[in-house]
């Protein structure tokens, strides 16, 4: 017989739910604020106390964005630049991450530290090195630039070689048994079994190179390559800071759709890989 909840189990359970739907409130709420916002007027999002919906819908703001920026251009550069620099860091992070997860060659432990102890050095240090080096390549205000910097990633490499700990070793040798290659045996059974780790890597690549805005703001100087971030703040100097606020939460608003979507498509996954990279190595 399965016993009955007690009185003290269901109040917790409801303070429980109570605390989750409030956090839930807290996280959503910008979001939210973001998109009602986009469609008032400028007096409305201005007023106080605050307007929680809009008068009147003003969906010429969006017409009014792509008369302000080149949004379908910018759109494209960010969409471009994000997805094959995603392929790219879940290509390198994997194949490192199979290296060092499944085989030993002399120092693989010093240089796995190495590659840990870059993730502990902020990005500002950083940043004057690598555009040197951009620049001697003659990458400045390209693609090359915008993309190749960023195609490894230390978390990715460490994410990938924790999940991958955990895939048998008498599965990899059963395949080497069958005569298949170290590259067959990567692409064929590593990759597959991977797919919780590399759907969690995705999300947080895409998402991060999505808003990324210091290094294209650095290595961008034209137009034609804007991404999303740089042109939102376009709009600063576009008018006055805060007349353009009606077309920023515009753009913000437009900005977020591809990051939900990759979230919903990929969200099933991203729990589980985060949860199973941890419980080996």
């Amino acid at each position: 017989m399965t016993s009955r909840p007690t009185g003290i189990a269901i109040v917790t359970t409801v303070v429980l739910y109570i605390f989750v739907a409030a956090g839930a409130v807290v996280m959503l709420l910008p979001f939210y604020w973001m998109i009602v916002s986009s469609l008032m007027s400028l007096q409305d999002i201005l007023a106080r106390p605050p307007v929680w919906l809009p008068r009147v819908p003003q969906w010429q703001n969006y017409s009014e964005l792509t008369r302000a920026l080149p949004i379908a251009r910018i759109y494209t550069n960010s969409i471009l630049v994000t997805v094959t620099i995603t392929l790219l860091v879940l290509f390198t992070s994997s194949y490192t991450g199979f290296g060092f997860a499944k085989y030993r060659f002399p120092g693989r432990d010093a240089l796995f530290a190495m590659i840990l102890t870059t993730m502990m050095v902020p990005f500002f240090l950083l940043l004057i090195p690598v555009f040197f080096i951009v620049q001697k390549l003659g990458w400045v205000d390209t693609y090359l630039g915008l993309i190749v910097p960023n195609a490894v990633t230390a978390y990715g490499i460490f994410l990938m070689r924790q999940f991958i700990l955990g895939i048998p070793d008498e599965l990899l040798d059963a395949a080497r048994m069958d005569g298949s290659s170290e590259l067959g045996i990567y692409w064929r059974i590593v990759i597959p079994l991977s797919g919780p780790a590399l759907a969690a890597l995705a999300i947080l690549a895409f998402l991060y190179h999505w808003n990324s805005f210091l290094w294209p703001l650095v290595v961008i100087h034209s137009e034609d390559l804007w991404t999303i971030p740089i042109g939102l703040n376009s709009l600063r100097i576009y008018a006055s800071s805060t007349d353009t606020l009606d077309l920023q939460m515009a753009g913000a608003t437009v900005a977020v759709i591809p990051v939900v979507l990759v979230f919903l498509a990929l969200q099933r996954y991203f729990i589980q890989g985060i949860t199973l990279s941890g419980l080996k190595g």
